[in-house]
């Protein structure tokens, strides 16, 4: 369980607003808010869960009830950055393995454009750009914040994590602040928060319980 849940929600961090007017959680009081975070190189997102929200949106129109697009980037840094999300939202246009997925499913029109547009207001995650010196410190204090019982394990094995936490590292160029203070697994992720900034739910991936739950959480 996220250790969130039941706590007051942080504010997004957030390097630009793409769409919509700037605001954020403390801003937001008296709408129940979804936030849904997403990657631009995510092939699922654009099958699920940003079709699921767009219809939540419409159905929930009026009603107290905000959504928030965050576009953050835990990979492919290259793809999942502002230039591809202004891309994404100005155009309509994906890149990478989600024009690949889509178009292969029939889901694009003109080869690289989405069949429908995003109605809500999308933000860029804010990216913290990281020290690329893999100290042996780092490393270890990474892999003990990660591996339960690291040191229990025997030599072999206690090499080959470090072994795959150095390469880890290394494509990890950047953090994304809202990605880590939410806790979250990988994308897409739904935050949930309730009409008194409270965190009610945290999703990773296609769900089908969020409807139910935001109309609960409407006639609180």
């Amino acid at each position: 369980m996220n250790n969130l849940i039941g706590k007051r929600a942080p504010n997004l961090q957030v390097s630009d607003w793409i769409q919509g007017k700037p605001t954020n959680i403390d801003k937001e009081r008296d709408n129940v808010i979804l936030v849904e975070v997403f990657q631009v190189n995510c092939p699922g997102c654009f099958i699920y869960s940003i079709p699921e929200c767009i219809r939540l949106f419409n159905q929930f129109a009026n009603n107290n009830f905000k959504i928030l697009g965050m576009a953050t980037a835990f990979e492919d840094f290259d793809k999942n950055n502002l230039e591809n999300l202004k891309r994404l939202v100005y155009k309509g246009e994906v890149i990478g393995e989600t024009q690949r997925v889509l178009s292969q499913y029939g889901k694009l029109r003109n080869e690289n454009e989405l069949t429908y547009r995003i109605p809500f207001s999308v933000a860029m995650d804010a990216l913290h750009r990281l020290d690329t010196n893999l100290s042996e410190s780092r490393v270890l204090d990474f892999v003990e914040a990660k591996v339960a019982d690291f040191r229990s394990y025997d030599e072999k094995e206690r090499q080959r994590i470090i072994a795959n936490v150095k390469q880890y590292l290394r494509a990890k160029i950047y953090t994304a602040k809202t990605f880590e203070q939410y806790e979250l697994k990988g994308t897409p992720s739904s935050i949930l928060i309730d009409r008194k900034g409270i965190v009610q739910d945290i999703s990773f991936g296609a769900t089908n319980s969020l409807e139910v739950h935001i109309e609960q959480l409407l006639k609180e």
